[in-house]
């Protein structure tokens, strides 16, 4: 009896040992595999530059690895493949002279594009590991900010009665946000301050005085920062308005009257001026030729009367109103005594005044002629009643003219040779 209780203790020992060991024969021995690891999830990369997709893995096989990176899309792009570093098969023309692997499998992209931007994926598998790794990263690529502006219609409004908006404005630049900021500090809530959905515009409602302050923006993206340069908001208040609108009126009103004071005439007045001052010029021209032409023919017209002398007496005598009445007073006259040698001649009559005056010097005459003429004028005085002495008297008055006018002709001369 004792013996069968021994041998049925150890039986139910052995059954309460069983699970355990079924338990270790179940479980599962653990199998080899590679391990992919990355610093980082996301990388920012710029528009013409380079961005490093750097992981690492482990395995226990030490045979080259097969890596495989690509793109995930709506249908995931292939874009290298490869045994270690040596690229398999052809890539693609958009990755071709831009890639370039390393041996822990990271991948290396030259001269980003906007089309680069993704979710990249890598697979790293060996023949003799079971299981592939796998990691994924995500790229954006951007294009960094220009420097921004603000720009407002008016830098001046009035208190209570206006109000202002301010917008901020770049020309390049990817995936911009925008921030406000009054006196360098963030602009705070408020309920007169609007902005628009992408945060690009400001409006500031019922302007207060609290209001007049320097604004500038901030525009950023995942790689660049820039802010603009502030710009002076002044509000001014009512009253201060109407003074500086009364001083500004008066300035415009002077420079108005300044303008229309100093105004140059227009191009047709121009031309008219032109053509008139252009006719008197040429009037002017017309008579300096005539004046000339006179002045030339006025000297010989002189001299034809020197060699004409008959005609002059002639004319002389028509002008005499009575010429036998005082025959022997009319040379008396004329001649005027004087020093031995040197007479006075009178002035020959119709020379033109315009003809240049001689000098007042005489030369000595011939002794033969100046006795004829005294004899001439000495002879006494007839009766009116005679009709042959009157004859006689006006036939002697002639002879003596000529003789008067042919001395001064000769005399003339004379003066003219010296």
């Amino acid at each position: 009896m004792k013996r069968e209780r021994g041998a049925l203790s150890r039986a139910s020992r052995a059954l309460r040992l069983s699970p355990f060991v079924y338990l270790l024969l179940i479980q599962p021995v653990p199998l080899e595999g590679v391990n992919i690891t990355s610093p980082v999830r996301l990388i920012h990369g710029t528009v013409g530059k380079s961005a490093l997709l750097s992981v690492q893995y482990s395995s226990t096989s030490s045979d080259k690895p097969v890596v495989k990176w690509q793109l995930k899309r709506d249908k995931p792009v292939t874009v290298v493949q490869s045994i270690g570093t040596e690229v398999i098969g052809t890539l693609r023309p958009d990755y071709r002279d831009r890639i370039r692997l390393f041996e822990n499998g990271s991948l290396l992209l030259s001269d980003l594009q906007l089309a680069d931007e993704g979710t990249y994926e890598v697979e790293i598998s060996i023949t003799d590991d079971t299981f592939t790794g796998e990691k994924t990263i995500n790229l954006t690529v951007d294009v960094p900010i220009s420097r921004p502006q603000v720009l407002v219609a008016s830098t001046t409004v009035l208190e209570l009665s206006e109000a202002f908006t301010l917008n901020c404005s770049h020309e390049n630049g990817t995936k911009p946000s925008y921030t406000w900021l009054k006196d360098g500090k963030p602009l705070l809530n408020d309920s007169r301050m609007l902005l628009s959905p992408d945060q690009k515009v400001l409006t500031i409602t019922r302007v207060l005085m609290e209001d007049d302050d320097l604004y500038s923006c901030v525009v950023e993206n995942p790689i660049s920062q820039v802010r603009s340069l502030p710009v002076k908001i002044t509000v001014y208040r009512r009253s201060s308005l109407y003074i500086i609108l009364s001083t500004g009126g008066i300035f415009l009103l002077v420079t108005l009257v300044t303008v229309c004071a100093c105004w140059k005439p227009s191009k047709k007045s121009r031309k008219k001026r032109k053509l008139e001052k252009q006719n008197s010029l040429e009037y002017m021209d017309q008579n300096d030729d005539r004046l000339k032409s006179e002045a030339d023919t006025l000297p010989r017209s002189g001299e034809q009367e020197r060699k004409n002398p008959m005609a002059l007496y002639i004319l002389k005598d028509k002008d005499s109103s009575e010429p036998d009445e005082n025959p022997a007073t009319e040379p008396r006259s004329t001649t005027e005594p004087g020093p031995p040698g040197y007479s006075v001649s009178p002035p020959v009559p119709g020379r033109s005044p315009g003809l240049p005056i001689r000098s007042a010097r005489r030369y000595p005459r011939s002794p033969a002629r100046s006795p004829a003429t005294g004899r001439t004028h000495t002879s006494p005085p007839r009766a009116p009643s005679s009709p042959g002495r009157s004859r006689s008297s006006s036939r002697s008055l002639r002879t003596a003219g000529v003789q008067r006018i042919r001395e001064q002709d000769e005399s003339g001369q004379v003066e003219i040779s010296a």
